[in-house]
């Protein structure tokens, strides 16, 4: 019989780290500064120098690359589960 822990595979992501996180949703003034509210909820030293944005070809959707150090898989969870089910959201990669 073998150990199935012994055979685990490790963990994809190292934590602590950085993790880029891409949010996307209709453009709207207050998109940008929602988004950094929800994730501060989770993660309070996060701001807008962690973010990168870019809007579409005709302006419609803006997309946030938020940069955000997380220390775990739950935290990680955590901050995804809580952009993807806010209404101004349409992806989250």
């Amino acid at each position: 019989m073998t150990d199935i822990d012994s055979q685990a595979t490790p963990p994809l992501i190292e934590f602590p780290c950085c993790f880029p996180i891409k949010v996307m949703g209709e453009t709207q003034e207050i998109f940008s500064t929602t988004m950094i509210a929800l994730i501060q909820t989770i993660v309070p030293s996060f701001n807008a120098e962690h973010i990168e944005m870019r809007a579409s070809a005709n302006g419609k959707y803006i997309s946030l690359t938020c940069s955000v150090d997380v220390v775990s898989q739950a935290q990680l969870d955590d901050i995804y589960r809580l952009l993807t089910s806010h209404p101004l959201v349409k992806y989250t990669l």
